[in-house]
């Protein structure tokens, strides 16, 4: 991944994981996660309005860092380049789509959560990685004993999966997190509802919580 996107994404700490059901409530979004201090976004292939809502984001928001998440099949990897997404993430190692989306110049963070996922991506050229489902996955204790074998070949994991504010300062304090993905500022039921004073609420305590971290 190139080092601007990694500088990035270290910088900003936190990436909301995304799962958006009409493409129209992304420009709102991003407007409530701006005003709370955030502009990231990862938008996953979960739903059929992702595509669309990745082009909007890419051509209304172009200083957000725009990722593309739970891309698992060669098509998801085209639509997230096309659509203008500038990293992308997959819960899993899949060989065939680390080297489609290498071949197509989109930065890639495959999932791990073993040492094998680990020395399979390290294989395919990929040190940053997702580690997922961070909580169910053995959380704090797993990733630093995933982490400490590897660090030497410069591995870095955004942690996502079960964390939330009342984590969060635990997992940001962990060695070997670049940051970390989360949903709850982000919840779905806040995006239906159009509750974007509440996602700026919550992503504005999310970011003092990372700046207390640095």
């Amino acid at each position: 991944m190139p080092t601007d996107i990694l500088a990035e994404v270290s910088a900003a700490r936190i990436v909301p994981v995304i799962v958006i059901e009409r493409a129209v409530d992304a420009e709102p979004l991003c407007r409530a996660l701006a005003a709370g201090g955030l502009q990231v976004a990862e938008i996953t292939f979960r739903t059929a309005a992702a595509r669309e809502a990745i082009a909007t984001v890419a051509r209304d928001f172009p200083e957000f860092i725009l990722g593309a998440g739970t891309v698992t099949m060669p098509e998801e990897v085209a639509a997230a380049k096309q659509a203008g997404a500038r990293f992308a993430v997959a819960p899993g190692c899949n060989p065939d789509i680390v080297k489609l989306a290498q071949s197509s110049g989109l930065p890639f963070w495959p999932g791990v959560c073993t040492p094998s996922d680990v020395e399979r991506a390290l294989s395919l050229g990929c040190t940053a990685l997702k580690f997922f489902p961070a909580v169910a996955a053995g959380g704090i204790p797993m990733i630093k004993s995933l982490h400490a074998p590897y660090q030497h070949r410069g591995v870095r994991f955004v942690a996502t999966g079960g964390i939330e504010i009342g984590n969060l300062r635990d997992w940001l304090k962990t060695p070997g997190v670049l940051a970390i993905g989360g949903t709850w500022m982000v919840a779905p039921k806040l995006i239906a509802s159009g509750n974007w004073a509440e996602i700026t609420r919550l992503t504005a305590e999310a970011v003092a919580v990372a700046k207390e971290c640095a």
